[in-house]
């Protein structure tokens, strides 16, 4: 589904020069899993998943997506993912159903067909209760199954959550993960960032630690604890990125 071979994306920085915000990062992602990008603020995640989204080109290397290229196949790409993030916007002066509708339409979707998908996926979401509120008056809660509705109305084999969860309350914020899971257990393939250790725990297949735009680590979770000899992943997380930090000071 997702084939990424030495990505890498660096910026020009009046201050520091040529700044690498992804180093030739390499992985692989199918059907029916979820893979973790995990890694602290500044990482490269939202950046590496910006590539794959079509947002910006990278310097180095390669992806694809469904057998569809990030540069050359934008148009083809961005119709195999769903984005969301933290960031995604809600609209105030459209209801729940108008937001949805809109990006459905967006996306070539025949009326009577967008119609009938849009209320099995209310349903699914139980958004019901969303559907005629404005973007303005809903709750955080209310944004992020609407965010998640735009982002799946179109049925893509792929989607990218970056940093999802952020600033969300303990109760939307599990709601959210288990939706999650049950759109990989449909066969969907995700990816899905964060800097929560419980998260990754919770719902990753595979992991990559990032840190500096590096992979310091990939595997699944037994393979990595098993490999650094540590059982708990936050020790094992410090434990690789203070050993980063400290190769890059000498």
């Amino acid at each position: 589904m997702i084939h990424v071979h030495d990505l890498a994306k660096s910026y020009s920085d009046l201050r520091r020069g040529q700044f690498e915000a992804l180093r030739r990062v390499s992985f692989h992602a199918k059907a029916g899993q979820i893979y973790g990008l995990l890694g602290p603020n500044g990482a490269g995640k939202t950046t590496a998943l910006r590539i794959l989204s079509t947002l910006l080109r990278p310097t180095g290397g390669a992806a694809t997506i469904n057998g569809y290229d990030v540069v050359l196949q934008s148009a083809q790409v961005r119709r195999q993912i769903g984005f969301m993030s933290a960031n995604t916007a809600v609209y105030d002066r459209m209801t729940g159903w108008e937001m949805v509708e809109h990006f459905g339409r967006l996306h070539g979707i025949p009326k009577d067909e967008l119609a009938d998908r849009m209320e099995s996926l209310f349903a699914r979401l139980k958004m019901n209760d969303t559907r005629d509120v404005l973007g303005a008056k809903m709750s955080t809660g209310m944004k992020q199954k609407v965010s998640v509705a735009r982002a799946v109305v179109h049925d893509p084999p792929v989607l990218i959550f970056d940093e999802a969860t952020a600033g969300l309350d303990v109760l939307v914020a599990r709601a959210l993960l288990n939706t999650v899971a049950e759109f990989r257990d449909n066969g969907k393939c995700i990816i899905f960032s964060t800097h929560i250790m419980r998260e990754a725990e919770k719902l990753c297949d595979r992991v990559a630690i990032l840190h500096r735009g590096c992979f310091l680590a990939e595997g699944t979770l037994d393979d990595l604890r098993e490999q650094h000899g540590e059982s708990d992943l936050e020790e094992l997380f410090f434990q690789l990125i203070s050993q980063h930090d400290e190769a890059d000071c000498r």
